[in-house]
Formats: structure tokens, C-alpha cells, sequence
């Protein structure tokens, strides 16, 4: 059967990005697809490009009436309204690792009869993820913690009012460079940072950044945290940014007691994002931030601690993560038809054991 890829538009005003691009959806469609593409108030790379490969251009919003041998693609969550999901859908579901709103979405999809591709565990044989937005997820959680860091130095308790996604990254590095320069000329002392995780994709995309704006960056990785934590010498930086995602191996990194702690450190940018889980290792904070409202002042003393936890960060630079991330998953959308077998098959056995150990 001719395969049939449905790209729906994104839910948040802030979610600018899109796991496909037009040059995608025409080598889908040479391949023998059908792909209709939604609509979307929001999406960075505009419908035009989309229509001119010949594809479906459907309402915005409108993958709940789908053909049910359609398969749904989007990126980030769907609506919450317990409603059943019949369809097959690949996205981030966010749903294995404890998050609080998991079990709900995943018995969305046994009511349904549906099935979650989560494009988190799209992995090859050797358990390597095919694609992943980490790179530019890192490369915009430091630039959004030190953007904390420079709103703390102009005296602002709540952080930078909003962070907005940017036409691409020249624009975001001349807006902080304006940032950091203003900082500096009022007196503040040059920040340092320390990244755990450097060695990884989001890693290297939070020392790309800080390098650019001319930080002394501290990379640590699993030689450097096998000890096991707490690790006092996070506190001697006045930028932390973490770069691990949660998981029942990884040591505290900042523990509640860092609070009242002599320390340097002023701004957490939590780039993995996972509050929710109970292996979190930032526990002094319970929930994400969001674009609209990016920090958590976890304390007000001398020094304060800011805390920056985005959960959709690459989309602060909407082009290039998507086109990033796209050339990285066409190969395995292209083998869509095969999706019992070799990524898909095991991405969807991922889903089985999790949805059949629900209650």
C-alpha cells in the first residue's frame, strides 16, 4: 500500500519548527508517497515551499480526520484532551521516563488503537538515535542562560521578559553580544560556564555558543562525573548548563543545599528538561519554563539562582534546527513502508512494552 506521511501543524505559538522540509516531502513523494501537509499560523518555513512539490495542503488542525492509514508527524505534543488516538504517530511523546502527563497519553493510544513512534527512541542497531534536535537545543539553552545572566546584571528579578524564536543564529548572537556588552559596561565581571555533558550533541552545540560569545567554558562529561555527585565545583561557575538527560545512573549535579551554598554559580540552564522525572538531577525546581515566562528564581538571596528549563529550545532558531533535523531523519522516513521492521519496528516495540505495562 502506498504509504501516506500526514504533517500536522504544531499546537504552541512558540513551536516554529518542522521535521520535514519541501526538498523532503519531494523526495518522499518520487519515492511513491502520498504526504499532505497542514496549514500552520506558526511554522517557520512557509506553505508555498511545501506546495510546490505537488503535495495534499490541508486545514490546519485537521490530522483528527485523517485517513486512518495515515501516518501522523508532528513534533511536539498533541492537545490534552484524553480524546482516543486511532492513528499511528510519530513525535516526541515524552512518555517513558516517569513524566507525570505519560501514562495519560499512553492510554490515549490503547483506547485509540493507535501507536507512538517517539522520535526519541528512533534508534539503529547499535542503539544510536537517527536523528535529534540536540545540537541546537544546546547551542539555544546557553544563549537563553546567558541571557539570564545578563538580566540579572541589569537588576531584573523575573529574567528577560520573553525569549523569541530569531530569523537565524547572526541575529542571535549579535542580540546577546549586545547583552553581554551591556553587562560588562555596567560593571559586571566577565561570566564563566561549565557544561556537563560536552561531549555530546547538545554539548557541543552549548560550547559552540559560549564560545562565540567568549566565555571560559569548563567541559565536563562521564570521566569527570563517575565519582558520583554533588559537585561543589558547578557552584564556582557563574553559568551551569546541563546537557544530561535524566535517567536512574545520573548523579545529583545541584542539590537542594546549593541554595544557601557559598557560590559562584547565578543561572542553571537545564537543557535535558526533565522536572518531572524522579531521577532529575536539578531537583530544586518542579517544573519546565516556557518561552512567555523562561525563568524560576529558585532563590532570592545574594547571589540569586535563576533557573531556564525550555523544553522545545531549538525552536529559538526555527530554520535551521529543522532543516538540521530533517536531512537527519529523511532516510529512515523513507523506509516508512517497511514500519514493522528494522527503526520503526523497534521504536514501536519501545511503545508496546510501556503502553502494556499500564495499570
Amino acid at each position: 500500500m502506498q504509504p501516506h506521511l500526514w504533517i500536522r501543524a504544531e499546537q504552541r505559538d512558540s513551536e516554529q519548527r518542522v521535521g520535514i522540509t519541501p526538498d523532503g516531502v519531494a523526495r518522499l513523494m518520487t519515492a511513491g508517497f502520498r504526504v499532505s501537509v497542514e496549514r500552520s499560523t506558526c511554522r517557520a518555513i512557509p506553505i508555498d515551499g511545501f506546495a510546490a512539490t505537488g503535495c495534499a495542503i490541508v486545514d490546519e488542525n485537521s490530522w483528527p480526520d485523517a485517513p486512518r492509514d495515515a501516518v501522523i508527524f508532528g513534533l511536539k505534543e498533541l492537545p490534552d484532551d484524553s480524546t482516543p488516538l486511532p492513528h499511528r504517530h510519530i513525535m516526541f511523546g515524552h512518555a517513558y521516563k516517569g513524566q507525570t502527563d505519560g501514562p495519560s497519553l499512553l492510554a490515549r493510544f490503547r483506547a485509540g488503537g493507535g501507536t507512538l513512534y517517539d522520535l526519541e527512541y528512533l534508534a539503529d542497531e547499535d542503539g544510536r538515535r537517527v536523528a535529534a534536535f540536540g545540537y541546537w537545543a544546546g547551542f539555544a539553552g546557553a544563549a537563553v542562560g546567558l541571557k539570564v545572566w545578563a538580566a540579572q546584571q541589569a537588576g531584573d528579578i523575573t529574567g528577560p521578559a520573553k525569549i523569541h524564536p530569531y530569523p537565524g543564529k547572526d541575529a542571535l548572537l549579535a542580540d546577546l553580544k549586545t547583552d553581554l556588552s551591556a553587562a560588562l559596561a555596567n560593571g559586571a565581571a566577565q561570566p564563566n560556564a561549565i557544561i556537563v555533558g560536552a561531549l555530546g550533541r547538545v554539548g557541543h552545540g552549548a560550547g559552540d555558543l559560549l564560545e562565540a560569545m567568549g566565555l571560559n567554558v569548563t567541559r565536563w562529561d562521564m570521566a569527570e562525573t563517575q565519582k558520583g555527585g554533588p559537585f561543589p565545583e558547578i557552584l564556582d561557575h557563574s553559568i551551569f548548563v546541563n546537557c544530561v538527560l535524566a535517567g536512574k545512573n545520573i548523579p545529583i549535579f545541584v542539590p537542594k543545599s546549593a541554595l544557601t551554598a557559598p557560590r559562584r554559580l547565578t543561572v542553571i540552564a537545564d537543557v535535558s528538561c526533565d522536572p518531572t522525572s524522579p531521577f532529575n538531577p536539578v531537583p530544586i525546581y518542579d517544573h519546565a519554563t516556557t518561552f512567555d515566562d523562561p525563568v524560576i528564581r529558585a532563590t532570592s538571596g545574594k547571589p540569586p539562582l535563576d533557573i531556564t528549563a525550555i523544553d522545545n529550545l531549538p525552536s529559538m532558531l526555527p530554520v535551521e534546527a529543522s532543516e538540521d533535523y530533517a536531512a537527519q531523519l529523511l532516510p529512515s522516513l523513507l523506509m516508512l513502508e517497511q514500519i514493522d521492521s528494522g527503526v520503526w519496528g523497534r521504536a514501536r516495540a519501545v511503545f508496546d512494552r510501556h503502553a502494556g505495562g499500564l495499570a
